[in-house]
């Protein structure tokens, strides 16, 4: 079985997206002739965790940690209360951003290239070099971000020319859309493109997880670029009863940026005409949850509808989904977030319930939804195609025929997506 060395920031007890891609790789992995070893933080600073993830790494599985050393102590001079949102992810608008805020976002775009965790690159690269040396390792991936994890692969390929380097991105990187809030100088920006490109230039094979991510590195470099989406590995429960609520739900970060006022006003004049709705409909937040998103849905009307019990577990997460009735995937309404595909949305399909997605015209995650029939797509200010989905919906949840005929969705488990990683990871060996 052929060793490949996986360098990663985000490994089990992390919580949320980042640390599911990598975990159910490293599971696969060996039904495909290759022994996965993880390279890890020691001490990581995690914005969430999640300890029922643990039960999920391999038995076995070898595991290199090291000391990663990160500038956290700049939390306790911005202050954790004016810090909390924006280490969950939740960057607060511009114009309501506090001072220190502001100057905490500046910091980290500009001090830090490419991210805060780039102190672990000079001796994870010290300490790696030797390791692949001495146990026969001739395979890395790197997976970002954070994107630093990158530059340890550049510089290992740099001192081992035989070495195959695979670079993964699960999001972008210049063009990442929170990138613009980062307050970049023109040098600052500049040092990011540098960075970008010359890691696209040098890794043997880039993988993505998107179609318009692969469409955009394709014109920055001439190296191998695949596309291996997220996924998942729960069986499809299509025939699970009709919860006893219609909930409409919503699993993970719901930023500022993302708040459909169509979509509250859909649900808030279903509640006023629709009738029995206001009886039986509870609106599912799980996960952190942006101050202008509550307030909105306030405004509408549906505050009393709201149920937001914060980040769960990731199990608890996948019962939500499967007792709820509609599942909503929202999107930033912008062309920096048409190459996102959250990774709930192959959850989503697995769990057999309709999805609701709202976000940039032509967003990838569209056509999947298509292609596979397991909901609808809708732009932001389509009210009325939003409220009109939902009642046919609800009517039909009454009438317990509410399920999803999914097609083709198999190509998106697990299973499938590792054995085209493996044909990569086997394709380098003989070029």
């Amino acid at each position: 079985m052929k060793k490949v060395l996986i360098i990663t920031y985000y490994w089990p007890p992390a919580g949320g997206p980042g640390v599911q891609r990598w975990l159910k790789f490293a599971r696969y992995l060996p039904e495909n002739g290759f022994e996965p070893i993880i390279y890890t933080p020691s001490n990581p600073q995690y914005p969430i965790v999640d300890e029922a993830l643990v039960q999920q790494v391999p038995p076995g599985i070898s595991m290199v940690r090291r000391p990663i050393f990160e500038p956290g102590a700049l939390t306790g001079i911005f202050g954790q209360r004016q810090l909390g949102r924006i280490s969950s992810g939740i960057i607060p608008p511009a114009k309501k951003q506090t001072p220190l805020q502001k100057l905490a976002l500046w910091v980290r775009g500009n001090l830090f290239i490419p991210d805060a965790r780039k102190f672990w690159v000079r001796p994870s690269v010290k300490f790696l070099n030797e390791y692949l040396r001495k146990h026969k390792i001739d395979t890395v991936i790197t997976t970002g971000p954070p994107h630093s994890l990158h530059l340890i692969g550049l510089e290992l390929k740099a001192k081992n020319p035989g070495l195959h380097w695979v670079a993964d991105f699960r999001d972008p990187w210049t063009t990442i859309g929170y990138q613009s809030q980062l307050k970049l100088t023109r040098r600052s920006a500049a040092r990011h493109a540098y960075l970008e490109k010359t890691v696209l230039a040098a890794a043997d094979d880039i993988v993505v997880t998107s179609p318009s991510t692969a469409a955009e590195f394709k014109s920055k470099t001439s190296r191998p670029v695949h596309v291996v989406t997220n996924g998942f590995d729960v069986a499809p429960v299509t025939d699970a009863p009709p919860a006893a609520r219609f909930a409409v739900s919503h699993i993970g970060s719901l930023l500022s940026q993302r708040n459909p006022a169509a979509l509250w006003d859909a649900l808030a004049q279903l509640t006023r005409e629709l009738d029995g709705f206001s009886r039986d409909f509870t609106l599912h937040l799980v996960g952190a949850v942006s101050p202008e998103v509550t307030q909105s849905i306030k405004q509408a009307g549906l505050g009393e509808f709201l149920d937001a019990p914060g980040y769960v577990s990731h199990q608890q997460a996948v019962n939500y989904q499967r007792d709820s009735a509609v599942l909503l995937l929202i999107e930033i309404d912008s062309p920096e977030t048409k190459s996102i595909i959250p990774g709930k949305l192959f959850e989503y399909m697995a769990s057999g319930r309709p999805v609701l997605a709202l976000g940039p015209d032509d967003a990838d995650f569209s056509h999947i939804i298509r292609d596979t029939q397991t909901g609808i797509f809708v732009r932001y200010g389509e009210t009325d195609k939003i409220k009109t989905y939902l009642e046919q919906c609800y009517l039909r949840w009454k009438q317990g025929q509410l399920k999803v005929s999914a097609e083709g969705i198999q190509q998106y488990s697990r299973q499938n997506l590792t054995r085209q990683l493996a044909q990569i990871l086997g394709h380098g060996n003989r070029r």
